[in-house]
């Protein structure tokens, strides 16, 4: 069955415009709830959310869903994606859910689910709650019908959890930490949890208004946290995304590292005592070669997956490996936590810094990355650029005149009228010109 409603990463559009309205967010927690409802046992589910105005709409349809066939609501507010994966968990909930809209600007939201095992759903389970939208919701009987209450520890239990994964008897004494949490879920619990492992924090972008959530911050504008870094002698910056499931890693200097260079580090650092899973990192196809042959060259391998989060993390549960992400800055530690979780990410680094004694510079440059381009070309609505002839003799072509010194990656986007061209070569003018021509002949269909 072909998903409708389903992208890579759960629901997600414009608030108040199909899909991301309050009619499909009750529908939604209709078909959600009569999917997980099995047994005699109360069935409860957990919603968090980030900082998004539109967040309190899609929170109170989702729960009058949910309620009006019979499950118990937990409301925590707002709290990371990671903790939703994480409390739905401890609390035993037989679904956890995520409204956000990650990284993407306030007047977009999005539904995310969690199993109750803290892990997102399967695309089967995606799809089979897709197919119950069609039918007529299963409403509970009025003695049956759920209840809601809020959750006002959520927060502060997370936030205890996150400082058990830094290692014990260790502290952040000394380091001073500019962290950028981007107007969004994590803007309290990220610096509280600094500074409780005894950090000098410089808080960025922690005044949320329910509009200015990614707003010219965060992860995807990581020129606020560098400047605050350059500006205040800081020893470290940290940048998360709006649900903060992603990082970044600032150095003293300024300089951004992403999440390719980050994962190098831990993967080394846990291959080195001896704790990296079958010596493997998961990543996606849009992680640099450059990552693959410094890996290939400590004996490790490193394992792609389609570009999302989701396929990462299904391929660690498959392969029993505990290390993937993205280069965008999602990094996954099984050990630890189900999903992204960027804090968590950001105190594995730190902690490198503490046990090491090397600034931060020295550690977030571990390869050399090889020359990369990334465009995206729109095309016309009915066209299928990447099955014309012409353009599979563009990407042949290209291939051709790469050879060993590089790949190209092409795909459709699952969301737009978009193919999506990288490529990457230790030549960058012969990666320029090869990426040109494919471009060139997918611009014809526009």
């Amino acid at each position: 069955m072909a998903r409708k409603l389903f992208g890579t990463d759960g629901v997600r559009g414009r608030a108040n415009d199909a899909p991301m309205t309050a009619e499909t967010a009750l529908r939604l927690g209709q078909a959600a709830g009569r999917h997980f409802t099995n047994g005699g046992h109360a069935h409860r589910v957990l919603i968090g959310k980030d900082t998004r105005r539109s967040g309190y709409m899609i929170e109170t349809a989702l729960t009058a869903g949910f309620t009006s066939v019979g499950m118990d609501v937990f409301v925590v507010g707002p709290v990371p994606t990671p903790a939703v994966g994480m409390l739905a968990r401890s609390m035993r909930a037989d679904l956890g859910v995520m409204i956000s809209a990650s990284h993407n600007p306030f007047e977009d939201n999005g539904i995310k689910f969690f199993g109750p095992d803290g892990f997102k759903l399967s695309d089967a389970v995606e799809e089979a709650i897709e197919a119950l939208l069609d039918d007529d919701p299963a409403l509970a009987e009025p003695h049956c019908i759920g209840r809601a209450q809020r959750i006002d520890d959520a927060r502060g239990r997370y936030m205890e959890f996150a400082k058990t994964t830094f290692p014990k008897g260790r502290r952040l004494d000394g380091l001073k930490v500019v962290v950028d949490c981007a107007n969004g879920a994590a803007y309290r619990s990220a610096p509280e949890v600094l500074w409780e492992l005894g950090a000098e924090v410089v808080p960025v972008a922690v005044s949320p208004d329910g509009f200015n959530i990614n707003k010219d911050c965060g992860s995807t504008h990581p020129e606020a946290a560098a400047a605050a870094v350059v500006a205040h002698g800081a020893d470290l910056g940290i940048s998360l995304d709006g649900d903060a499931d992603r990082v970044l890693i600032i150095d003293e200097k300024g300089r951004v590292a992403d999440g390719d260079q980050f994962m190098a580090l831990i993967a080394e650092r846990w291959a080195a005592e001896g704790r990296l899973a079958r010596g493997t990192l998961v990543a996606t196809v849009m992680s640099n070669l450059g990552l693959e042959r410094h890996l290939e060259a400590q004996g490790l391998r490193l394992l792609r997956t389609a570009v999302g989060d989701r396929y990462v993390v299904e391929a660690m549960r498959a392969g029993g490996y505990n290390l993937g992400g993205e280069q965008s800055g999602h990094v996954v530690m099984t050990d630890f936590v189900t999903t992204g979780d960027g804090l968590i990410a950001a105190l594995q680094f730190l902690a490198a810094m503490v046990e090491t004694g090397k600034p931060a510079s020295a550690l977030a440059r571990v390869f050399p990355s090889f020359p990369q381009v990334l465009t995206n070309v729109r095309y016309r609505k009915g066209a299928a650029p990447l099955e014309a002839e012409s353009v599979r003799a563009a990407i042949s072509a290209g291939e051709a005149r790469m050879g060993h010194r590089g790949r190209l990656v092409i795909r459709k986007s699952g969301t737009e009228p978009l193919v999506r061209i990288m490529g990457e070569c230790d030549d960058p003018e012969l990666l320029r010109s090869i990426v040109g021509d494919i471009e060139a002949e997918v611009a014809r269909y526009a």
